[in-house]
């Protein structure tokens, strides 16, 4: 990343670089006796203290333009470099034929199947496409679910690249995009339908083919790890409350509150949809989370049944696959939103839609802090570390979404 500063004093570069040096862990050239007249941040866009580069914003948001500025800068510009080579003639990124990627020959086991492959082609791009440098990926229950070969019948062919959320840098776009270009910062869920032939090389890799309609400009505020935690996780919150018709005024109950997507459902039912009450379920250990997140009660499933909750709740929204319970905790005429497991009536089950828009629409939120992503602990994981993230995502037990970056 480089950020250029207009004009800079001598002491003010000084000032600046050893206020930001240990932000960003990387070098600062100062301007030399003022000669050329900027400073230059350098530090890898793939490493998510790359993103706080942005508060240099704040920093200097009041200061002039000047040369005798005594440490007051105006910012020019900040801009991520993807890490690829580009042609100096065109000005395009030279993309190579091959990448590293992790990949699957058959189904199975994380520890038995996944395998880092290094000579993984690099998807073309179609004209309605863009091909996305990765830069970070999570990981979600219908990864493993589909590795584990329980969607064989509408699953791509093999070998696969898994992975559905994506954050990066658009290095190539095809004929027809129009609102994309080299160079932007994106973030997305690369599957229109999670389960209707999903793409054979996915976010698992160090580049992937996305449509520009799946993908959304990536929050200014937010790194790399943060913005690729969220799109199938919001997404699913967000169509989950939209068909269940949440609106204003509405309470709700949450079940696996502390999860990626529940987290999202509580920050979206408070923050968007205006929720009048919220209650979330989880274990002993996460309830003052739930109560950071906006729920109103905090129900320890461990100690409280759900079915014999006092207060009845206009939408259940079930994200851990008990809605044979959720349904007595529902008002009559109320609704029941299931992810997985058995549907009792009045419950119906969704299979979420990527659509760029809503993460378009839903981008002020998150860049004004009403809503987060919720990133657990151990995370991120290292590329090299994947078998062990998905096996840890597989214990069920992450609070927050699991993340892989940076990718090389």
């Amino acid at each position: 990343m480089q950020v250029h500063m207009d004009r800079i004093a001598c002491a003010g570069a000084v000032s600046i670089s050893e206020k930001f040096r240990p932000l960003v862990g990387t070098s600062i050239s100062n301007c030399a006796k003022c000669k050329s007249g900027f400073v230059r941040i350098r530090c890898s866009p793939f490493s998510h203290k790359s993103e706080q580069i942005y508060d240099l914003r704040s920093y200097i948001s009041n200061s002039p333009k000047s040369s005798r500025s005594k440490g007051r800068v105006a910012l020019v510009y900040a801009k991520a470099d993807p890490g690829v080579a580009m042609d100096k003639k065109s000005g395009n990124y030279v993309v190579p034929a091959a990448q590293k990627a992790w990949t699957y020959k058959e189904y199975g086991g994380a520890k038995d199947v996944l395998n880092l492959d290094e000579n993984v082609p690099v998807p073309d791009v179609k004209e309605d496409q863009v091909l996305v440098k990765v830069c970070a990926a999570a990981l979600n229950p219908v990864d493993f679910k589909r590795r584990q070969g329980k969607f064989k019948a509408t699953d791509s062919p093999l070998p696969t690249v898994p992975g559905y959320d994506v954050a990066g840098i658009v290095v190539k776009v095809g004929s027809k995009v129009e609102g994309l270009k080299e160079g932007d910062e994106v973030y997305g869920n690369i599957n229109e339908k999670a389960l209707e032939n999903p793409k054979q090389y996915g976010s698992l890799g160090e580049y992937t083919a996305v449509e520009e309609k799946l993908l959304a400009l990536k929050p200014k505020n937010l790194d790399f790890a943060q913005a690729a935690s969220l799109p199938l996780a919001i997404e699913t919150a967000h169509e989950g409350l939209e068909r269940s018709g949440f609106g204003p005024g509405k309470s709700i109950l949450v079940l696996g509150g502390a999860g990626g997507v529940g987290s999202l459902v509580i920050q979206l039912a408070r923050q968007v949809f205006g929720a009048s009450t919220i209650g979330a379920t989880s274990s002993t250990s996460k309830l003052e989370f739930l109560k950071s997140l906006g729920a109103d009660v905090a129900i320890d499933y461990t100690k409280q049944s759900i079915e014999d909750l006092p207060e009845k709740y206009d939408v259940v929204y079930d994200t851990v696959g008990q809605c044979d319970k959720a349904v007595k905790a529902v008002k009559e005429g109320g609704i029941v939103v299931v992810l997985t497991g058995a549907v009792v009536s009045p419950g119906f089950r969704f299979v979420v839609t990527s659509n760029g828009s809503v993460l378009s629409k839903l981008n002020p939120y998150l860049e004004s802090g009403k809503v987060k992503p919720i990133i657990d602990p151990k995370s991120p994981f290292s590329f090299s570390q994947l078998v062990e993230a998905f096996c840890y995502l597989e214990t069920c037990r992450a609070n927050g979404k699991v993340v892989i970056s940076p990718i090389p």
